[in-house]
């Protein structure tokens, strides 16, 4: 088995956003469940024994840990690549100097619209502005580093693309694009936890995307050489599945607040499962041995069409969290694949949302309001009690 290449470390689910489209499960982790820093600075130099490369540090909101510095300083001194990935909320311009010093190596900045009322109605917080000025910092860092000959952070916008702001996506990127990132992530919503919950207000209509996909390729020739652009679209309007996270158990692990280790965002979903936890055994234990990570590798747990398909070594199946949403059982046939025997669920979703509903005013207020607002709509992402 090859060793994992990232490790995906959720360090807290504790966020001042609400988004409707949150991977997260519904039932978060608390405060007082969470690892302390010294699992978290063990588990990263276990990765790196075990062969990780890369750490993307992700939450919830990482920055509501206080430690966060002394992490990415220790996974520094483990030589990981650092990528933090956040909503800005809570990162001061010192704060961001604290994180370089320590050893960052990329920031990943989540946006959800290209102004302020659309972008804080979707949050469900009053984030987009101090957004804007995060970027600024990080640009600032990038031009003195540049003068300087110091080890330059690498920046990346991420904009969440659905049903409410597909319609102006390239006024979006436009508006990204003059923050100057390196790379730019264009990211449909992808339907587990909030996001499923909310899928009738926001799985875009196959005539969405087609438009989405024509904006996407114009946006990446006017700018290459200059900002790489990444897409990555709804499996709702695919023919066949994607390989979910390269393969369950093959390419990375993520660690949840916990410290429950599991292949992936959404796994924890699938009833009957246990997922070892990094406090009772060693990481290289856990990718090797663990009973959840054997269990869908290879090709002897694969259904027909899978187990005869020539994509099985492209897609694996597609994805297991989304096959035991959708079906009830996690060894079916993604049916997002055109050759699933229920592929019907896809197209009666598909069918379903077509036609857009009544939407509320996107309009800024407190998160209570807005809950009010938006109710038989969509439900903002709770906070852990």
């Amino acid at each position: 088995m090859p060793n994992p290449l990232a490790l995906i470390a959720e360090i807290t689910h504790r966020c001042p956003l609400h988004c409707v489209y949150c991977s997260n499960p519904l039932e978060l982790t608390s405060r007082n469940e969470e690892l302390a820093t010294a699992d978290w600075l063990r588990i990263f130099a276990e990765a790196a024994a075990l062969g990780v490369l890369h750490l993307h540090l992700t939450g919830g909101e990482p920055l509501a840990r206080p430690d966060l510095a002394e992490m990415i300083e220790g996974a520094r001194q483990s030589r990981l690549y650092t990528n933090l990935i956040t909503s800005g909320v809570g990162l001061s311009r010192e704060r961001l100097a604290q994180f370089v010093e320590a050893g960052l190596d990329h920031i990943q900045l989540s946006f959800q619209d290209s102004s302020g009322g659309p972008a804080n109605w979707i949050a469900g917080a009053r984030a987009h502005a101090h957004k804007l000025e995060l970027a600024a910092w990080i640009r600032e860092h990038q031009i003195r580093e540049q003068q300087t000959g110091e080890r330059r952070i690498a920046f990346t916008v991420n904009l969440v693309v659905h049903r409410q702001n597909i319609d102006h996506l390239e006024e979006m990127i436009a508006a990204l694009e003059a923050l100057h990132p390196d790379r730019m992530e264009i990211a449909h919503a992808q339907y587990y936890g909030w996001a499923l919950q909310n899928r009738s207000a926001l799985l875009p209509t196959r005539a969405q995307l087609d438009r989405a996909v024509a904006v996407v390729a114009a946006a990446e020739e006017r700018l290459r050489g200059k900002v790489r652009i990444d897409m990555v679209v709804p499996d709702y309007h695919a023919r066949f599945p994607k390989a979910c996270m390269g393969g369950w158990g093959r390419q990375l692990l993520l660690i949840d607040p916990a410290g429950r280790a599991l292949p992936c965002h959404a796994a924890g979903v699938i009833p009957g499962m246990f997922f070892d936890n990094v406090r009772d055994h060693p990481l290289a234990w856990i990718w090797q041995n663990s009973a959840a990570f054997q269990k869908f590798r290879g090709e002897a747990w694969m259904p027909e069409p899978c187990r005869s398909c020539e994509r099985r070594q492209e897609d694996f199946g597609g994805c297991r969290c989304q096959a035991f949403l959708l079906t009830g059982d996690a060894s079916a046939t993604d049916p997002v694949c055109e050759l699933a025997p229920l592929h019907h669920l896809i197209e009666d979703a598909v069918r379903e949302h077509a036609t857009a509903g009544p939407v509320p005013a996107a309009r800024e207020a407190s998160f209570h309001a807005l809950q009010e607002n938006t109710a038989g709509f969509w439900s903002y992402r709770t906070d852990p009690k």
